[in-house]
């Protein structure tokens, strides 16, 4: 519940940012994109104090001894273990996502052709509720985390937020030659505009779009570390899914609460008997 709330705050702070650039609203943003971002802010709203409270009942349940055990935990020590058990989780989460057996949850928020801080929260309901890290992040505050939580959630929020939002902080690093060692210690380190750009681009034919990897949330390191990187100092020219621009976008309803609500399109990743990943567009309807 800590690091939802400081979530939240960060949101807030680039979302008046962008809006202060008019960068907050896009041309391609059409109501159904709005309802997209709008039921995803409500399911974060609501599903991340939810799963807080099921995990803490859980854990007083099966272990009260172990309330607050670790609270004299050195803080050094908290953040390792949020960084390993809570980020690096979320990494291997989101990997997942980008494969056959999570990319339907996920896809909501690849659907968006644009960037900026409103798509940030956008998934489907199963991908958000289920996601790992949400619930260890809970378990570490119920053995004594503590304030550590709090400061670790201004910082993840801050990176991952500024990560998809148009305000695009790293140019300034690329476009002074003196700032350029710093430039590739933070690229190769944490979460950047134009890293994560990468992620969302339309196709990856450019040599710019990674939607294959890039995968890291509030540290880049990981995908330096498993192999998934792609470092280019670009933004791609286009975002979202190519199998959208051949068939149409599919209903809000749909990328939010599959399976709960089937496609309607003749041809849809929903449908397929064996849902792929992102990069595979579906052939045109015989």
């Amino acid at each position: 519940m800590l690091l939802a709330n400081a979530y939240l705050f960060i949101l807030l702070f680039f979302a008046v940012l962008e809006l202060a650039r008019g960068k907050f609203f896009h041309p391609d943003a059409d109501p159904d994109q709005a309802k997209i971002e709008a039921t995803s802010f409500l399911i974060y709203l609501l599903g991340r104090p939810l799963i807080y409270l099921i995990a803490i009942a859980a854990a007083w349940r099966l272990a009260p001894e172990y309330h607050n055990a670790y609270a004299d935990a050195p803080w050094w020590l908290w953040a390792l273990v949020f960084l390993i058990g809570e980020d690096m989780v979320q990494y291997w989460w989101h990997r997942l996502g980008h494969t056959r057996y999570g990319w339907l949850w996920h896809r909501a928020h690849h659907s968006a052709p644009y960037m900026g801080v409103r798509i940030t929260l956008r998934n489907g309901f199963l991908y958000s509720f289920l996601m790992p890290s949400a619930w260890t992040a809970s378990l570490f505050v119920y053995l004594g985390a503590g304030s550590v939580a709090i400061v670790y959630g201004l910082v993840k929020g801050f990176v991952t937020i500024a990560a998809h939002s148009e305000m695009r902080w790293d140019l300034f690093l690329y476009r002074n030659r003196f700032l350029a060692p710093l430039a590739w210690i933070v690229e190769r380190t944490i979460s950047t505009p134009a890293t994560h750009f990468s992620h969302h681009a339309l196709s990856e034919a450019d040599g710019i779009g990674h939607y294959s990897g890039n995968f890291g949330n509030l540290l880049f390191f990981w995908d330096v570390f498993f192999g998934t990187a792609l470092i280019t100092r670009r933004y791609p020219p286009a975002f979202g899914l190519e199998d959208d621009l051949v068939h149409g976008h599919e209903r809000w309803t749909t990328q939010m609460f599959f399976p709960l609500f089937g496609s309607r399109r003749q041809a849809s990743e929903f449908r397929a008997p064996r849902p792929w990943s992102k990069g595979q567009p579906l052939q045109a309807a015989e």
